[in-house]
């Protein structure tokens, strides 16, 4: 069992669960070996040449670059394949293998990337450059060689095309949810300090750190949310389904909005906090544990609504929305305790009243942000009245379902 789950992690752990999750990995596998073997068909075809492999080798590199990106990073790795392929074809025919024309070979194709500026996909010219040169061929003549990369980067654009990946929701949403994950383990943390000590301006000061690093994931989640958008285009296979890109979108903006308040709650604090613990607390010892329930509570919404999220692209939801629905319950009832224990106390200066109607407020934003549960429903119902084109031809045994995408 180790093993599996060094091997895959996040494997099915029911056996119904584990032909949809094999469904992609072997469409993926059939997608790169008959773009390779269509290539050599084509250019022992055209050109009569049995011992040359670049066609096969720029198809399947054409499409498991435009596998894991969009229709436009892959046309830019579409580039810098041929740009390797081109360069490694030159030098074989001139000058052979040898470690200066590998070296030559390497520079020249990372010369020509930089200036075409192909980016992120700068690597694939080398690559597909030293990929070449393993397989070249002293009788195979140049012509030959460039015309077998431009019928095998056609058939991996073609491929790419006409069985295109399945759109990534679900990658996307695993992401969303860990921006949330984040979020709630910032504010189960507040909360522990809460309980045990008298909580300080440095305390809080740290926690505002913790808000501006989760920033990060929640630019890599909108980056995966983007992605399910723009793998939409020009794949057949989502006409006629709802992305979920808006479902997704909305819920990294909740995730989003959430850590807002919680950065504005923390804020406050370090406006207000004493720089050390010989200064009156403004929470007392009544308020305190009371309010890291609240912080706790906040946690356990926010962190069962990116399984909500989550489980929208991949399992039932039922059961965690029904867990959501009692955790937004449990906050209203712990805000409501909280309210009536900070707003109760006639001593409180005027600091003191500023400081806890800027925590009750911002408890309440994090309360509205969540209250997001009808529109859920809504978008998938929406999603379910959308079955694709895949369903209305009534073969979705030949393709992976649209949020199925590969891991």
């Amino acid at each position: 069992m180790r093993f599996l789950d060094w091997a895959w992690p996040g494997h099915p752990t029911r056996w119904r669960d584990l032909p949809r999750r094999l469904r992609p990995r072997l469409v993926e596998i059939a997608r790169l070996t008959s773009a390779s073997v269509v290539a050599f068909v084509l250019v022992y075809g055209l050109t009569g040449q049995r011992q040359d492999l670049t066609g096969a080798l720029t198809a399947m590199l054409v499409v498991q670059a435009s596998t894991y990106s969009t229709i436009k990073m892959g046309i830019v790795r579409v580039g810098a394949v041929l740009t390797g392929v081109l360069v490694a074809v030159l030098l074989t025919n001139w000058f052979g293998l040898s470690w200066w024309s590998l070296g030559a070979a390497v520079a020249m194709s990372l010369t020509i990337a930089r200036v075409l500026r192909l980016g992120d996909q700068m690597l694939e010219a080398p690559i597909s450059a030293m990929l070449i040169l393993a397989v070249h061929g002293s009788g195979v003549a140049v012509q030959t060689r460039v015309v077998s990369t431009l019928i095998g980067a056609a058939v991996g654009m073609t491929f790419g095309l006409l069985l295109a990946p399945a759109v990534p929701a679900r990658k996307a949403a695993i992401e969303v949810r860990r921006a949330a994950d984040e979020v709630g383990g910032l504010l189960r943390a507040s909360a522990q300090s809460m309980r045990d000590r008298q909580v300080v301006r440095s305390d809080v000061e740290g926690w505002l750190d913790g808000t501006r690093q989760i920033g990060g994931q929640v630019a890599v989640a909108s980056a995966r949310v983007s992605e399910v958008k723009d793998s939409r285009r020009l794949n057949v296979w989502a006409l006629g389904t709802s992305s979920g890109e808006a479902t997704l979108r909305a819920g990294l903006d909740t995730v989003d909005g959430v850590l807002r308040a919680v950065a504005a709650l923390y804020t406050v604090m370090a406006r207000e906090l004493p720089r050390d613990g010989t200064a009156e607390d403004p929470f007392d010892e009544a308020i305190r544990p009371a309010f890291a329930v609240v912080l706790d509570t906040m946690a356990e919404s926010v962190h069962a609504f990116g399984m909500l999220l989550e489980t929208e692209f991949e399992g039932d939801p039922a059961e965690v929305e029904e867990h959501f629905t009692r955790t937004l319950d449990n906050l209203r009832e712990s805000r409501a305790i909280l309210t009536e224990l900070m707003l109760v106390d006639p001593a409180a200066g005027t600091e003191q009243w500023m400081l806890r109607g800027s925590v009750l407020s911002a408890v309440e934003q994090t309360l509205d942000q969540l209250d997001v549960l009808e529109r859920v429903r809504q978008d998938r119902e929406e999603r379910l009245r959308r079955p694709g084109l895949v369903a209305v031809l009534g073969s979705a045994d030949l393709r992976p379902r649209p949020f199925a995408d590969t891991e």
